[in-house]
């Protein structure tokens, strides 16, 4: 059973970087056809897809976050990571990593971690 768990800190100022590790366990990350996705909710709003990494590397992001994304992993650690740069009150939301059931695009999910709060504000 593949099992994610999300961290990073939970108050990031404005104009800052958001910075959050997903760990897996029960799987490797470079496993043929698996793909690693960052979701997040802001409060009282939808479910955001944010973007990708593949096993093999490639990453996909949300075009309208793309300029201020960047996911990127550790093999060795079994983790993936995401950064958001210029962060703003309006990035406060919980942050999840979860597991498409087929491929990268696809928005059914097989796996999530339990998520984490993050709130921007000075």
């Amino acid at each position: 059973q593949v099992q994610l768990k999300e961290s990073g800190p939970g108050l990031v100022k404005p104009s800052q970087t958001l910075s959050l590790t997903c760990t897996v366990s029960g799987g490797s990350i470079t496993t043929g056809y698996y793909y690693w996705s960052w979701l997040r909710q802001p409060p009282g709003k939808g479910l955001e897809w944010m973007g990708v990494i593949g096993y093999d590397g490639k990453i996909y992001y949300n075009p309208s976050l793309a300029s201020r994304t960047s996911i990127s992993r550790d093999t060795s650690k079994n983790q993936f990571f995401l950064q958001l740069r210029s962060v703003a009150p309006e990035d406060t939301a919980v942050y999840y990593c979860a597991t498409p059931r087929s491929w990268w695009g696809d928005r059914r999910y097989d796996y999530w971690g339990q998520g984490t709060q993050v709130t921007v504000s000075s």
